[in-house]
């Protein structure tokens, strides 16, 4: 079943695995349906490698409507695995590089420590070290297609694999985890692939928990650990660490409420307890298991003069708890003291006052307390497993994420517009002044991190910023304000030019002269990706984003601010995905300082933080490229060449631009879009609580979310989003020599290249001509056919090399995959038509058809929006 051929180059192991999950699914669907149902799947493998498209698609649309379904399941099913069998393979290569010790490369710590010290010497990359931040913030935009009961079943087969890949697994154990492989497998064929209903906005924060819970707590303290051992080498864990806890989760999910009616002010405040009673459960369950640990005994190990005043202060606190956990711990102080902690922490966890703590700090000045006593007589304890404690508490706190706001600029101009004018408030002005109130009551329980920023989509002026203050004065009728960090969001070509004159009013504006007197001058600008890319094309949208950024962080210096660019990168290339690390060391000099933020993404948070090991190499590949950022030797590379093409990133901007236009402005583009794309079909989904639009029709494009502008040309296999005008900008400069010197030179414009090839590989101009196909515009048709052909070009003569040639590893996966991918595009054509009948319009077959083609294909690209 689905077995990939001997002469597929993949390495033996990877081979192995997808030979025995792919066999295992064959024996189920042969099980569960018949030994016909594995033959059509084969006959459809075989013609889509072989590339007989036509032939293909007459046997799909011979099919029964239940043996089309049954085929898309099994498509779907496949990629399931052989994507976690790839995961598994990464997985066991990072091991065997780093048990060969040759895991230190570019993007390792190691590697960037050593260039920093070279280059800033000692002094100033401790100053550095000291101030870096990462900060990934995760979001609830609808790009996860599969199900959650979906996830897990994978997580579970993935659990078994791994254990499989044991060399000491032999035997009867095999042949016992070969059982469980095929009932998990099993239940992952039964399972309905479809969710019936739209996850709610809470339901969504219970999703993203089981990040936290499988992977964040526990890798944070490795992470760090890694980078202090760097600095500290064997030192490290026997020292007071160098490390800082730099990194900081934010989250949107149940806070972003621009275009979602569902996330309300009492679900946001929901989402604050529930992120709250998970990091409290965690640091209980991590203090609970380190204390019984601390078995030092008095004579050995006594405690100082502070402990014991401690441990007199938690007497008085509760004599009864104290005397029973020193009578079960007599004569060991510092577990005392720790299990003392797992009763405090609980109490705040269940809000008993009594016993309760008042915030983080109160719990981290405790533990530190401990750890100052320890680290004379027991440094291994004191600077191993309570460091560790205290690096999840000072980067969790007592609230697990820092929660922000997101509303439109529209919202807050027309509540204020009711309220200046004293008429009776709408629902819609209710729920911004409670949601003000729910962030100052967030702040009180919680503490002033848990809630504190508030971004604005389409910043267009400064009163925009200042609209929010307003509000919040309204909300508290004269009571003392909560803190609130206003951050604008710069999003089209238009508010990215725009973006310092806004900043210049911002700054003086009483609120804000205020904050950065209070925070060290500290300010948030956040830059939105997809709307740029979706107004002006993805060449002019990177190049306008770098000046924005650019011109940004000379303001900010001119101005004395510590900035911090907050950037709205999705997934998908069309939404500014790609390397995170890539993207941070394109960034223009003085744009980064050490500090990096980001909107972590739909599939892309499973993708980076669903398993530990990964999650660590992620988390270590940006960090280290935060810290070397700022380096001299990269600064200097980015503004000379930034300097040095300047007047072909002028010719691309207005080539490209130029282009985009005029496919995008042609008169009755948006419906033609959504003939030739699922686009309007995405929206049936239940991916996201978010409705994919804000309100209009399919004749306006102005309103459709960036996420299924993108989604919608990736399930065409066009992935216009992501190259669309490239081609012609390439040919207007015209000039190879210039075009490969750029190339080898200039980062911005390396990584921009690099991204398109990704995205081209995964196109399929046999597939994209039958969307195009379903269209009634030959004249728009042939502008993209001609786009795209003209990219593909002038991409390899820039190169001057084939798609993905010094990538083997992600060409030779795009490869195998593309066959695949381009059968269930078949079944998802074959709906298609048929539902644009005016007979097929509501066929409840072909609506199902098409979206369990969507989930499958999303599972076969990697990607959705």
């Amino acid at each position: 079943m689905l077995v990939m051929s001997e002469r597929d180059e993949l390495p033996a192991a990877l081979r192995r695995d997808v030979r025995l999950l792919s066999t295992m699914l064959g024996q189920i669907l042969t099980e569960a349906v018949g030994e016909d149902l594995l033959a059509d799947v084969e006959q459809l493998r075989t013609l889509a490698i072989s590339g007989e498209i036509e032939q293909a698609e007459e046997v799909v649309a011979g099919w029964t409507d239940e043996r089309a379904e049954q085929v898309a399941r099994a498509f779907t099913a496949y990629f399931h695995l052989a994507n976690l069998a790839e995961e598994q393979h990464r997985l066991r290569v990072l091991a065997e590089r780093d048990a060969s010790g040759t895991a230190h490369d570019a993007d390792s710590y190691p590697a960037a420590w050593s260039d920093l010290v070279s280059e800033v010497g000692k002094e100033e990359a401790d100053r550095r070290l000291a101030g870096l931040e990462f900060r990934p913030v995760f979001t609830a935009h609808p790009t996860e297609a599969r199900r959650r009961a979906v996830a897990s079943a994978i997580r579970r087969i993935s659990a078994l694999l791994a254990r499989r890949d044991d060399p000491r697994v032999r035997g009867r154990n095999a042949d016992d985890l070969d059982r469980q492989l095929l009932a998990e497998i099993d239940l992952l064929w039964r399972t309905a692939p479809l969710r019936s209903t739209k996850p709610s906005p809470t339901d969504e924060v219970r999703t993203a928990m089981s990040i936290f819970d499988n992977t964040l707590f526990e890798v944070v303290p490795k992470i760090y650990r890694t980078l202090d051992a760097t600095v500290l080498g064997e030192r490290t864990g026997t020292a007071a660490p160098v490390a800082p806890a730099f990194l900081r989760l934010g989250c949107w999910i149940g806070g972003d409420r621009d275009g979602n009616p569902h996330v309300t002010a009492k679900v946001t405040r929901q989402a604050a307890r529930i992120a709250s009673d998970h990091v409290l459960r965690g640091l209980e369950n991590a203090t609970l298991r380190i204390g019984r640990s601390l078995t030092a005994a008095q004579t050995d190990a006594p405690a100082s003069k502070e402990l014991k005043a401690l441990l007199r202060a938690q007497s008085g606190l509760a004599e009864e708890l104290a005397t029973e956990i020193a009578e079960r711990s007599p004569e060991e102080p510092h577990r005392q003291a720790l299990l003392f902690f797992v009763e405090r922490l609980q109490a705040t966890r269940l809000r008993n006052a009594d016993l309760a703590y008042a915030d983080a700090e109160e719990f981290l000045a405790e533990l530190r307390t401990v750890q100052d006593s320890l680290s004379t007589h027991d440094p291994r304890s004191a600077w191993g497993s309570v460091q560790d404690l205290i690096w999840q508490t000072e980067t969790f706190g007592f609230h697990l994420a820092e929660f922000e706001i997101r509303q439109h600029s529209k919202v807050h101009r027309q509540a204020l517009e009711e309220l200046d004018a004293g008429v009776e408030p709408s629902e819609m002005t209710i729920e911004v002044l409670d949601t003000l109130r729910v962030l100052g009551r967030i702040q009180k329980r919680f503490g002033t991190s848990a809630a504190r920023r508030y971004i604005i989509s389409f910043t267009q002026s400064a009163d925009d910023l200042a609209a929010v203050i307003r509000l919040a004065e309204y909300a508290f009728e004269g009571e003392e304000l909560p803190v609130i960090d206003v951050i604008p969001l710069f999003e089209t070509y238009d508010d990215l030019q725009a973006s310092t004159g806004i900043l210049d009013e911002l700054i003086t504006m009483p609120h804000t002269r205020q904050r950065l007197a209070e925070n060290g001058r500290r300010l948030e600008v956040m830059l939105g990706y997809s709307d740029s890319s979706k107004d002006v094309g993805p060449v002019s949208a990177t190049l306008a984003l770098y000046d924005a950024q650019a011109r940004i962080a000379s303001w900010a210096q001119a101005n004395d601010i510590a900035l911090t660019l907050f950037h709205g990168r999705g997934g998908a290339l069309g939404r500014g995905g790609g390397p995170a690390n890539q993207a941070v060391l394109a960034q223009p000099p003085g744009s980064v300082e050490g500090r990096f933020k980001l909107t972590e993404q739909g599939e892309v948070i499973f993708a980076r933080y669903g398993d530990q090991t990964i999650a660590q190499r992620h988390v270590e590949q940006v960090s280290s490229a935060t810290l070397r950022q700022g380096a001299p030797s990269i600064s200097k590379r980015n503004a000379d060449s930034a300097e040095r093409f300047a007047p072909m990133a002028e010719t691309m901007d207005r080539a490209s631009r130029t282009r985009f236009y005029d496919l995008v402005k042609s008169e009755g583009f948006a419906p033609w879009f959504a003939q030739v794309t699922p686009q309007e079909e995405v929206g049936w989904l239940s991916l996201g609580s978010r409705p994919a639009r804000r309100g209009l029709s399919v004749e306006s494009l102005e309103d459709l979310r960036a996420i299924p502008w993108v989604f919608a040309w990736s399930q065409a296999r066009i992935n216009l989003t992501g190259w669309f005008g490239l081609g012609t900008a390439l040919a207007a400069v015209g000039e190879e020599t210039e075009l490969r010197a750029a190339f080898a030179q200039w980062p911005l414009f390396s990584a921009m290249i690099e991204n398109v090839e990704m995205s081209l590989a995964k196109t399929d101009d046999r597939i994209a001509e039958r969307y195009l196909a379903l269209g009634d515009r030959d004249d728009l048709a042939g502008l993209v056919r001609e786009e795209m052909a003209l990219t593909r070009e002038w991409v390899a003569r820039t190169t001057g090399k084939e798609l993905l040639t010094d990538r083997p590893v992600l060409r030779r996966a795009v490869e195998l995959r593309s066959p695949y991918v381009d059968a269930l595009s078949l079944l998802q054509l074959r709906a298609l038509r048929r539902l644009r009948t005016e007979e097929g319009a509501d066929d409840a077959a072909a609506r199902r058809l098409m979206l369990l083609a969507v989930s499958g294909v999303s599972a076969g690209l990697q990607n959705t929006g």
